[in-house]
């Protein structure tokens, strides 16, 4: 097993909740924490562990994004007029690497980032390998014509546990998807609760 994969299953079973709703998560078998305590007992948590809790689970959504990018998108939710809340997942879903696991050109989050890494993105025709790549309402995102038969790629095809959201356009016959806008939180096909509100108290204490 790669350490891509143990770092994801190992966020499902920290939050004690299958946070992408994958039929293979160990939650569904186990739902203690990882390690040797993990079966231990949980004690209350306090406010600050509750607003870590929901912190971690968004960032560990997103592929488990690194704190120093999580926050800066914080910040700039921070900056813009109305709910930073909503803001921050609205930044979140204009990833690059968001909307090519949202319109299943990949199983996952975390396989969505390393097809991007490896070149097999197009964005408006151009090649991006970035996955922290920030779209604009109208841009289309495309797999390479050469990568449209790798494995990895039939394999989200055929997924039948999410669907493509509204404010994603996919053609599957040209595997291009335009970001048709930005959505609201309640667009947004989680299959746990999340709570940005708790995110923007942790950053705000």
């Amino acid at each position: 097993m790669t350490k891509r994969h143990e770092s994801k299953y190992k966020i499902d079973r920290r939050m004690g909740e299958n946070i992408w709703g994958r039929p293979k998560s160990p939650v569904n078998r186990r739902e203690y924490g990882p390690g040797q305590h993990g079966q231990r007992r949980k004690g209350k948590l306090s406010d600050y562990g509750v607003q870590l809790k929901a912190k971690q689970k968004l960032r560990g959504y997103y592929g488990n994004i690194s704190e120093r990018q999580f926050r800066g998108i914080y910040q700039e939710a921070r900056r813009l007029k109305g709910d930073s809340g909503a803001h921050m997942i609205g930044l979140l879903e204009r990833r690059l690497d968001a909307v090519v696991f949202r319109a299943k050109f990949v199983p996952t989050m975390f396989a969505a980032r390393q097809f991007i890494n490896h070149g097999h993105i197009l964005v408006n025709g151009k090649r991006v390998n970035i996955p922290s790549y920030r779209l604009k309402v109208g841009d289309v995102v495309e797999v390479k014509e050469k990568s449209r038969q790798l494995a990895l790629v039939m394999e989200a095809q055929q997924l039948a546990e999410r669907d493509v959201p509204d404010y994603i356009e996919v053609d599957g016959g040209k595997m291009t998807a335009k970001f048709q806008r930005i959505p609201a939180i309640t667009d947004v096909p989680y299959a746990v609760q999340m709570q940005p509100h708790l995110v923007v108290e942790y950053y705000s204490r």
